[in-house]
């Protein structure tokens, strides 16, 4: 707690500690022909040189600047722009109101629903600092995926949009299975899964659906200051920004069809609810179902996301969402591999196995239906502070069969064991989180000040059967007992099975409280200071046959954070070096001796960054460049000690590992109608203090050392082919050591590259499209200890509406 309150101490004298300096500020709003204030119309002012956006208000504002003459020219993509002479006074100076001759149905199109000619960027996040903090700004790195860049490549799930975000890849596919059935994630080389829904934490049992996605955020690197540590990876976090209601009728409707029996129907339409316009509307479905390449197997879902906006006045923003998810399919086949002695195959090929058979049956399904329950309140109750109000529901359910298929022989790589379980789990979680954000001056330094608290309660009821083995296989041959394998098979074995059930009540809660703010040194000067203490309590597992309750235990964890971000030109290039923190609750062991403790700290990321950031040529050209060193302590490794002659195995908490590497993200629009993005990543990881088995050796969550992307896009902007275009974009991925230990040995995912091309047009209201993906046809895999085929050659065909 004395650290706490230094920290809190030295954070709030923060702006005392520059110079005094005469200082003016210019704020003003823009407004439609029809009144409406607009969000995303550029304002310019020189000769500063400084660029902001509109906010969703319709209002701008420029800090921290010397008084004397000034333009303001405003302008957007296909409006007529407008030039203001001003004269900057010290203090405060308000601009009339500006209003454009354009109507808002009219900017709703060419602005709100466009980030200007580089579509794959967002220029500001309300989210990565729990603040309206620009990119420029801000001393994180992080990289969006926009709604624009998941249309352009006719998106249809949820990993293809990460694979755009460099340092990021896909260990294992969803699996739906209790507890973690979300994908996995390597992210800056630890395994990361997404877990935030709008800064706030909404667990699922499977992927999300990327039909209700405004854009998604990977924010790189520990992150527990602000967003703590039961859903942040120490690589980073992935949240998912949602659609919101708009005050103008509009949607699209779109039929995407393509091989291995893939369907799938989108629709997204939104619009005013009251003639006021202050009670909006939006609704996002989704009905998907997709085949195999494989002999068995399929994956299909309904999606459904209705959203209110309620704006009784300038001052209060009320939104409700919800999410609801169906979804019914069989396990996607991965291939484990024997962890207690060296492996015969150290390659897929090398493998004696068939890649093509699932090693399932079409009757061995689980389903997984989730809802999300969430509303937002934002109160503007000072014109310098907004409270932001968040609670957010989760359920998820993991039931029906779960399946692994192993090679537990002591010899061979040839026999198979595949096992069940009929699962039945339900977890539910509640987020809540109230945040108070103010932006003001304290003598002649501007401030953002983020003050914050956050709730977390979650529960989990696991009533599921024992695993059994089914049975054993020779993936050699065609063996005849393949085809036995169903459902019916499942449960027979259960039923002959006498390992008891599982049926237990998990429950745990986290109080965490934050304070970070953002100071304006100078106006190319920013300093971030922030700190969180965090209260986990694990209430323990009851185990409703025995009645008894085990895994009580609580821990405290505080979390600071330091940024400087340096504006060689402001607005357009920032330098920015980060010192940031994560951490993970480590429940106690009970010790082989008495004599030793069991309980432990939690264990604790620490992060140095350093890069640059650069949005040039009008906001046509952004990149986000760094280079990262992530060290993790109080990593628990297994030691031998000797008490009273007799050997003791027992737990230590000594152990530690280290990722480094560099990463890159750009994104461009280099001429009208051309939109591209690229992505390189270079990680090295390695366990520096571990078990013998695994010291200095490269984690198997790490993924590939080399990742790279890139993705463009043009449309022809004039003549008679206007409409059409041409999309191409390839993925990379270096060897990936899946197995890596003193006893396996090393098993090695092949390096690949894979090479996706698209064909559109669009007349009038209408798109067509074509996409293929893996147009080469390239046999690859992805992996975690586990060999997981993916999906050749695939041709998909869209037919598209909007209105």
């Amino acid at each position: 707690m004395n650290k706490f309150i230094i920290y809190v101490f030295l954070l709030l004298q923060a702006p005392l500690l520059a110079q005094a300096q005469p200082k003016a500020e210019v704020y003003g709003k823009i407004f439609s022909a029809d009144g409406k204030p607009i969000e995303g119309i550029t304002v310019k002012l020189m000769p500063q040189d400084i660029t902001t956006s509109t906010r969703s208000n319709g209002s701008y504002s420029f800090k921290s600047l010397k008084p004397g003459q000034a333009q303001l020219h405003i302008s957007a993509v296909g409006i007529q722009s407008q030039t203001r002479d001003i004269l900057i006074e010290e203090g405060k100076n308000s601009v009339p109101e500006v209003y454009l001759s354009e109507n808002r149905s009219t900017l709703q199109e060419i602005v709100v629903n466009s980030s200007g000619p580089n579509k794959y960027t967002r220029r500001e996040s309300a989210y990565v600092a729990k603040m309206p903090l620009s990119n420029m700004k801000n001393s994180q790195s992080y990289a969006v995926v926009t709604k624009e860049l998941l249309k352009s490549q006719i998106n249809t799930n949820y990993d293809d949009a990460l694979a755009n975000v460099s340092g990021i890849d896909k260990l294992w596919s969803a699996t739906g299975r209790p507890g973690d059935g979300v994908s996995y994630y390597t992210l800056r080389g630890f395994s990361s899964q997404a877990a935030m829904v709008n800064g706030v934490v909404a667990i699922a049992s499977t992927s999300p659906d990327p039909a209700n996605l405004e854009s998604i955020e990977v924010i790189k690197g520990p992150s527990g200051t602000l967003y703590g540590g039961t859903a942040v990876g120490f690589g980073g976090l992935i949240n998912n920004i949602t659609k919101k209601p708009l005050d103008t009728i509009g949607g699209r409707v779109n039929y995407i069809f393509g091989s291995y029996a893939q369907h799938r129907v989108t629709a997204d339409v939104y619009g005013p609810l009251s003639a006021n316009r202050k009670l909006l509307g939006r609704i996002n479905t989704a009905f998907s179902h997709q085949g195999t390449f494989q002999d068995a197997g399929f994956n299909k879902s309904l999606f459904v996301a209705p959203s209110l906006l309620y704006k009784p006045n300038d001052k209060l923003d009320i939104q409700l969402d919800a999410e609801l998810y169906q979804g019914k399919g069989t396990n996607p086949m991965m291939v484990f591999l024997n962890r207690s002695r060296q492996l015969n195959a150290r390659t897929p090929d090398e493998l004696q196995f068939d890649y093509n058979k699932s090693y399932t049956n079409n009757d061995v399904t689980f389903k997984n239906p989730t809802t999300n329950l969430r509303g937002n309140v934002v109160y503007r109750f000072h014109e310098q502070w907004v409270s932001n109000t968040t609670v957010n529901y989760n359920k998820r359910k993991s039931d029906g069969y779960f399946q692994y298929i192993m090679y537990l022989n002591p010899q061979n790589d040839t026999l198979i064991s595949r096992f069940a379980a009929d699962q039945d789990y339900v977890g539910q979680s509640v987020n809540a989180q109230q945040n108070f954000v103010g932006d003001f001056q304290i003598g002649n330094m501007h401030n953002m000040l983020l003050v914050g608290v956050d709730y977390l309660f979650q529960q989990a009821d696991t009533h599921n059967s024992p695993y059994v083995q089914v049975d054993q296989i020779n993936t050699s041959i065609d063996d005849p007992d393949y085809y036995k394998f169903n459902a019916a098979a499942i449960d027979a074995a259960i039923a002959a099975s006498t390992s008891p059930r599982t049926n237990n009540r998990s429950r745990g809660q986290v109080l965490g409280a934050y304070v970070s703010n953002v100071l304006d040194i100078t106006s190319q000067v920013h300093l971030n200071l922030a700190l969180r203490m965090d209260y986990f309590d694990n209430k323990g597992t009851y185990n409703f046959d025995k009645d008894t309750t085990t895994g009580i235990y609580h821990q405290t964890a505080f979390s600071p954070r330091v940024g400087l971000v340096y504006e060689a030109i402001q607005d357009k290039i920032s330098l920015f070096a980060n010192y940031q923190n994560g951490f993970k609750n480590v429940a106690p062991v009970v010790q082989s001796h008495p004599s030793i403790s069991g309980d432990f700290k939690p264990q604790q990321a620490k992060q140095w960054e350093a890069g640059v950031k650069f949005n040039l040529l009008n906001n046509r050209l952004g990149l986000t460049a760094s280079y990262y060193d992530i060290t993790v302590s109080n990593m628990i490794r297994s030691e031998a000690i000797v008490i009273d002659g007799q050997s003791y195995n027992i737990s230590v908490q000594d152990g530690t590992r280290l990722s480094r590497g560099v990463d890159f993200d750009l994104t461009a629009a280099p001429i009208d109608g051309l939109n591209l993005i690229m992505s390189y990543s270079f990680n090295d990881s390695k366990t520096t203090k571990a078990a013998d088995a695994v010291n200095n050796l490269r984690p198997t969550e790490a993924g590939p050392k080399h990742l790279a992307n890139i993705w463009a896009n043009y449309m022809i902007q004039r003549g008679p082919l206007k409409g059409a275009g041409l999309g191409i974009g390839i993925n990379h991925a270096s060897e990936n050591f899946i197995t890596n230990s003193v006893p396996t040995g090393v098993f090695i995912l092949p390096a690949y590259t894979l090479l996706n091309a698209s064909l559109s047009y669009g007349y009038k209201q209408f798109e067509f499209a074509v996409k293929a993906n893996n147009l080469t046809n390239q046999t690859y895999f992805k992996g975690w200890t586990t060999v997981n085929p993916q999906m050749p050659r695939n041709i998909l065909g869209s037919i598209a509406y909007q209105f």
